[in-house]
């Protein structure tokens, strides 16, 4: 039988054993202390001589960080840490030695922990940032899940863009040229109209030489498109969605965001209605701020942040104008110059965690708009087809993964919220 750290407590007063590596080695003379961790969770194991007997208790200084070891011993509460428990030991075995581990606990460059990204996994920090990460995924799924969403993955091969042509991963298909999905917003369209309610869940690419502390080259999106949603409807799916995940994360990752230091306060009033702003009040905004703002154009981080910095919530900016917006966005018939799509502005300067909006379904005035775009139109012919045969209101969102991974988590940079991050200028290891 396999025991793990996690789940000490059903085994009080009982002989185990676990099988891990150090992550700490310490000794006070008579008593040594090793602390394991199993990928579950950390647990200190006392070496008392008249516990483990002689040899294993002098064979402790043969123990170098990381080193992979088996440990028997009696599980006992913490003396003095309610909740906490260790190991008593008994026996231990070195089952991989390890020699010279390069992530000491000194302050190390940021270049040296990225190369050592795969090593750098292991500590304290990244692995609660990686657990949390995975509960917010849990939580996405679950959220779409459980309101009758189908998942239906988009391709990550695709013919033509889908957010303009600059920012493509070009590459050979066979004797054809073929691209790394940007999104799968187009494919959710025709899903849209099979299922009603749809989302896709996968890496998109981004070819943008931005070295910014919010970009990555590739990225985890989920996407969900729902027929006969207007812009309204779905700010407040958006509003519904993000209230879950982050309540949703705070109570199931305490540990790891306390472990983060992570001001749960911040977290905790995300709840209820968020603010929504027209572009032009946040303009205005942003303007008493920084007034070489020229309206009309889109926001910037700077411009993000002087928004965002207002709200305790995040906020919705709607109504951007058609000019800056892609081909499929809907212009609003009663507002003309303005689009049906919405950005959700985080909280602590985080910016844009969400962008989206109503498609337009009238194929005439997509036809003009693939024109403005200088787009094929034989790339997006099936994508008119969705029009031709049956065309109705739709709208939908993207949620950057690791944006809301860096914001739950309060972390200073984007890179370390995925196990191995790809940016502009590195691609290793």
């Amino acid at each position: 039988m396999r025991y793990y750290i996690e789940d000490l407590e059903k085994y009080d007063g009982q002989e185990i054993e676990l099988k891990g590596w150090a992550y700490n080695v310490r000794s006070s003379g008579k008593v040594k202390f090793l602390e394991l961790r199993d990928g579950t969770g950390m647990v200190q194991c006392v070496f008392f001589k008249g516990d483990c007997g002689e040899a294993i208790f002098d064979a402790f200084e043969k123990i170098t960080q990381e080193s992979t070891v088996r440990v028997i011993g009696t599980v006992k509460k913490h003396q003095r840490q309610a909740g906490v428990f260790e190991i008593s030991v008994k026996d231990c075995e070195i089952l991989a030695p390890s020699k010279d581990y390069p992530i000491t606990p000194k302050e190390h460059g940021t270049d040296f922990l990225m190369n050592s990204r795969h090593l750098w996994l292991r500590s304290k920090r990244q692995h609660a940032i990686l657990r949390v990460r995975a509960e917010i995924i849990k939580a996405v799924r679950d959220f779409f899940d459980g309101r009758g969403f189908t998942l239906t993955d988009a391709p990550i091969f695709t013919p033509s863009a889908c957010e303009g042509t600059s920012t493509l991963f070009e590459t050979k298909y066979f004797d054809e040229k073929a691209y790394l999905s940007q999104s799968g917003q187009l494919y959710m369209e025709a899903t849209a109209a099979a299922f009603g309610k749809v989302y896709c869940f996968g890496p998109t690419f981004r070819a943008e030489k931005s070295k910014t502390r919010r970009h990555l080259i590739e990225f985890w999106m989920v996407e969900p498109e729902v027929a006969f949603n207007d812009m309204y409807d779905n700010m407040e799916l958006a509003e519904q969605f993000i209230e879950y995940v982050v309540q949703r994360t705070i109570k199931n990752k305490a540990e790891e965001l306390r472990v983060l230091e992570r001001d749960i306060s911040k977290l905790e009033v995300i709840k209820g209605s968020f603010p929504r702003l027209h572009y032009k009040e946040a303009v205005q905004i942003i303007k008493k701020e920084n007034p070489q703002f020229i309206d009309g154009d889109d926001f910037g981080g700077t411009d993000e942040t002087i928004v965002s910095s207002k709200f305790e919530k995040p906020v919705f900016v709607h109504h951007f104008p058609q000019a800056i917006k892609a081909f499929y966005m809907k212009e609003d018939p009663n507002e003309p110059g303005f689009a049906m799509g919405c950005d959700l502005l985080a909280t602590e300067g985080y910016g844009e965690i969400i962008g989206g909006g109503q498609r337009e379904e009238n194929i005439e005035k997509l036809l003009l708009k693939i024109k403005e775009h200088q787009l094929r139109e034989e790339d997006f012919a099936w994508y008119l087809d969705l029009r031709r045969f049956g065309s109705f209101p739709h709208s939908g969102f993207g949620l950057g993964i690791e944006r809301a991974v860096a914001w739950i988590c309060g972390l200073p940079h984007i890179r370390e919220t995925l196990p191995f991050p790809r940016l502009y200028g590195r691609s290793y290891p």
